[in-house]
């Protein structure tokens, strides 16, 4: 299939090539027919794509402050290598999308092949996403309009955190795809609204919408028309769709609203606000989050788990669905927003247009009605064919710790790579390409298949390590996994039953810490002892956030399961004997996570003892 991609190391834009994506379960497997362009969102990123290293850092310096504390801690080596990296990896773009379901996972049942849907997928002819981040399309609504959809839940949820009421009058800064959705979205509320802008053009789609329009660009002055607009008490509320870096925007919407009024931030403006414009008035302002309740929450995206409509009515794929209804209703026409279209193949003319042509506003993507191969494998690397009497291995999982350790060091080996899997299409190419493996692939069931295939590297996420595990020895396979092994006795238990029907199959956990060259000579040194040891071992293991997914105990299983079992193996290998028993304390409950910050206390069968204190703090 082909794929809108952008390396932001070089700013170049590809149409990719890569395998058809893994439907996973609670997604759905969709044909594009249409994907809109966010004109103001995408050019940012291919503008920023297209900056040299200097514009790069000015233009984001909370990320320089990043680097300049892994400076500090990591060195400078290890720290542009990881930012050399980060800037290495491709950028799917897109995220309004329409098309067909051509299949759905397990635990969808609302949705069947067939139905025409809307979703925040990205430019490309097969998208998986999951089941709250897509709708169904009403009839009477096409799938280009519906690829709007996206875009209009943004504006959507701006509109939902003012609150309008019926009679109110509003002015939107901000008159491109963003402010014209959100100006319709007003006006079927029954508000009033003046449309702010300094393109001509736009301001007379806005007039023609039914707006009333204020020229920056030709000197008019906004605030002065709110003042008289009201009669002097200044507008109820200001919607900022706008993308600026002055901060003008947000004092002039201070200043023409009336006391108590509301500001929204929808877009990406300024933010060096006046605490009089704001003080004098009790000025509420928020930000708005993007389609709404839901959105970056992972146990409601991936996860599935909706939000009760009693307590929350309007979720992220609620918007979509009032976004849609009002399509068919007429409240909401985008037809009249449409300046350009462009095949997928052409792309790239597409992009060119949102940089150089102002006059340029919703550009649309179009797909080929003809089949999509489903195929999800993609040859990379022809000439590293694996062959019957090679060591062929592939690698399942493309993220930082495949891409930067373990891919380079399998490079070294005479083991051939015969594939990299992972469910982002993207991701396996590009690591596969990197690796010069000879195929990318986004199913772990189509690598295990394959008989010429004999050891896998699994470093995917904790959760799915043991299952992964036994369906790799059980299909043949030798296995090397990261830890954690398992999450649990019973994952551990059922990972100890396949290995005793398996036994001439390897397997082998990915505990490091014992190969490093420091501890190797510590192990020498200890040979010659002849009682047991007491070891104590200090570990600064830094701090992260408790909703990051390593504190999640069902799909990281916290961080001494996750992290600190690397010293707990470390501790028995020096002390060459096993863990016989174990006691453990942790902090107290003044902090967010207490299951970082331990001591553990560990009996050899040798007699031998030591602790392991695990510190984040």
């Amino acid at each position: 299939m082909k794929q809108v991609l952008q390396h932001l190391s070089s700013g170049l834009l590809e149409i990719a090539d890569l395998p058809a994506p893994q439907l996973s379960r609670g997604g759905v497997l969709v044909q594009t027919q249409s994907s809109l362009i966010s004109a103001g969102t995408e050019r940012m990123l291919v503008e920023f794509g297209k900056a040299n290293l200097i514009q790069k850092a000015r233009s984001q310096p909370d990320k320089v402050k990043q680097v300049l504390t892994k400076l500090q801690t990591d060195g400078v080596l290890t720290t542009v290598d990881a930012v050399r990296r980060k800037l290495d990896q491709p950028l799917p773009l897109g995220y309004s999308n329409a098309g067909v379901v051509l299949e759905v996972g397990a635990g969808v049942h609302d949705l069947q092949p067939g139905d025409r849907v809307a979703s925040n997928g990205h430019h490309a002819e097969l998208i998986a996403v999951p089941r709250h981040l897509c709708a169904k399309i009403p009839e009477g609504v096409s799938s280009e309009e519906a690829a709007f959809t996206t875009l209009g839940s943004i504006a959507l949820q701006g509109i939902r955190l003012a609150a309008p009421t019926f009679g109110e009058k509003f002015i939107v800064f901000g008159v491109g795809l963003l402010g014209l959705l959100t100006i319709q979205l007003l006006q079927a509320n029954g508000c009033e609204v003046l449309a702010v802008d300094l393109n001509a053009e736009r301001l007379q789609l806005a007039a023609d919408l039914g707006a009333k329009t204020a020229n920056v660009g030709a000197g008019e002055d906004p605030v002065a028309l709110a003042e008289g607009w009201t009669q002097g008490h200044g507008v109820d509320g200001v919607l900022v769709t706008a993308s600026a870096q002055t901060d003008d925007i947000m004092h002039q919407a201070a200043q023409a609203c009336r006391k108590r009024g509301r500001i929204i931030l929808v877009g990406v403006v300024g933010l060096h606000l006046r605490r009089s414009d704001f003080f004098e008035k009790e000025i509420t302002f928020q930000v708005s989050c993007s389609y709404g309740p839901g959105r970056y929450d992972e146990s409601y995206e991936k996860g599935g788990l909706d939000y009760p409509y009693g307590f929350v009515r309007w979720t992220e794929q609620r918007n979509f669905e009032a976004i849609l209804q009002a399509m068919q209703r007429g409240h909401l026409n985008v037809g009249s927003l449409i300046s350009h279209r462009f095949p997928i193949h052409q792309a790239t003319d597409a992009y060119d247009v949102i940089r150089s042509d102002s006059s340029a506003l919703g550009v649309m993507l179009e797909y080929a009605s003809s089949t999509v191969s489903l195929s999800q494998q993609q040859i990379v690397n022809p000439s590293a064919t694996p062959a019957h009497g090679k060591v062929n291995v592939g690698v399942v999982g493309a993220g930082n710790f495949a891409i930067s350790t373990l891919l380079p060091a399998l490079a070294k080996t005479s083991a051939c790579i015969d594939a990299v899997v992972d469910r982002k299409p993207f991701a396996s190419k590009h690591a596969a390409k990197k690796a010069g493996a000879h195929r990318a692939l986004t199913s772990y069931q189509e690598l295990l298949k394959d008989e010429r295939v004999n050891a896998v590297f699994l470093v995917t996420g904790h959760h799915v390590h043991a299952q992964q595990v036994c369906e790799a020895l059980r299909a043949g396979k030798h296995v090397f996994v990261e830890k954690p092994l398992a999450l649990n006795e019973s994952e551990l238990a059922e990972v100890l039953a396949q290995t005793q029907e398996t036994p001439e199959q390897l397997l082998m956990v990915g505990f490091n810490r014992r190969f490093s060259p420091h501890i190797q000579h510590i192990k020498q040194a200890l040979q010659s002892r002849s009682g047991p040891l007491c070891m104590n071992m200090t570990v600064n293991a830094g701090a992260i956030p408790g909703d990051h997914w390593v504190q999640d105990p069902e799909r990281g299983g916290g961080r001494i399961i996750g992290e600190g079992c690397h010293f707990i193996d470390l501790l028995s290998f020096l002390a060459d004997s096993p863990v016989t028993s174990v006691s453990a304390m942790m902090v107290g409950e003044q902090v967010e996570v207490r299951e970082d910050k331990m001591s553990i206390m560990l009996q050899m069968a040798d007699g031998s003892i030591g602790t392991v204190h695990y510190f984040a703090n």
